[in-house]
């Protein structure tokens, strides 16, 4: 069952070339793009839309392979996500620029439509997220976000999260955050609803092992650009929260950049804070 305050939202399909894309659409004005990470839907942005709406046009996707959006075999490389995102929003909304937020995977998606879709970015916000290439070597704290490795290994985790994929998400919905109780039985019970599949395992370690294309097309993108629109980084504070490392991202790849850390946050920022997220967003793009 979804929370009360997803009444109000749209849900709707766009056909790509190599599936579709699920998104759901709220409200009216300037468009705001919200994009989720991994195990997550657009369902994360549930606390957040509703008051978004009174401002904004907002979209929030799920991401290829995620969700309620098709499984196709491949390109899960985040430059070929955000072209999913830019087609969504071009061929399907009539949008030519957006405000965009990224959380967790949806971080380097958000990156990529901004550094390889001109001018369609008009100002960026990461959440507890960093950009693969960036030269930090950051992006997987040195080992500490452990099962970036795990999901890289080819076949092995598919065979021991199958028939156990509650067990494997929940530990992330439970130690990732710091605030108890921010993804409820509820939250859990929608997310499983589309990661209790094993083709959607599949596609999740994807992401992952979409890692080495990520690093070399940003890399060759950094070599000679810079993110020029205002980005506001925010990182959780507390738990896996990233800390001042997406402030540091960020600033490695673009020329006004502004933020800092949430402290009262781990990584599922808009779920465990809502408000404090939505004053921060609202501070920026108003």
């Amino acid at each position: 069952m979804l929370n009360k305050a997803t009444q109000l939202i749209e849900h709707h399909y766009h056909h790509l070339p190599d599936g579709w894309v699920h998104y759901v659409i709220a409200g009216s004005g300037k468009p705001l793009v919200l994009l989720h990470g991994w195990p997550q839907t657009w369902y994360a942005w549930r606390l957040l839309i509703p008051q978004l709406a009174q401002h904004f046009r907002v979209i929030s996707p799920d991401l290829r392979g995620l969700g309620d959006s098709a499984r196709p075999a491949s390109g899960f490389d985040k430059k070929t996500i955000a072209a999913d995102i830019a087609h969504l929003l071009e061929q399907a909304l009539g949008i030519e620029r957006a405000l965009v937020v990224g959380h967790d995977w949806g971080g380097p998606v958000a990156f990529a439509l901004a550094a390889y879709h001109p001018g369609l970015v008009e100002k960026l916000v990461m959440l507890d997220a960093a950009v693969p290439g960036d030269g930090s070597g950051t992006f997987s704290q040195n080992g500490r976000r452990w099962h970036h490795a795990f999901h890289q290994t080819l076949d092995l985790p598919e065979q021991l999260i199958a028939g156990r994929e509650e067990i494997y998400y929940r530990w992330f919905y439970e130690h990732y955050g710091h605030v108890r109780g921010a993804i409820s039985e509820t939250d859990i019970a929608e997310y499983m609803r589309t990661y209790g599949r094993a083709e959607t395992t599949r596609t999740g370690l994807a992401y992952y092992r979409a890692l080495a294309q990520d690093v070399s097309d940003n890399t060759a993108f950094l070599q000679n650009s810079r993110l020029h629109m205002p980005v506001l980084a925010l990182g959780g504070g507390k738990a896996f929260g990233r800390g001042e490392e997406t402030l540091a991202s960020l600033q490695c790849v673009g020329t006004d950049v502004r933020g800092g850390v949430l402290e009262d946050c781990g990584h599922w920022i808009a779920e465990e804070n809502p408000q404090r997220t939505l004053d921060e967003l609202q501070r920026f793009f108003i």
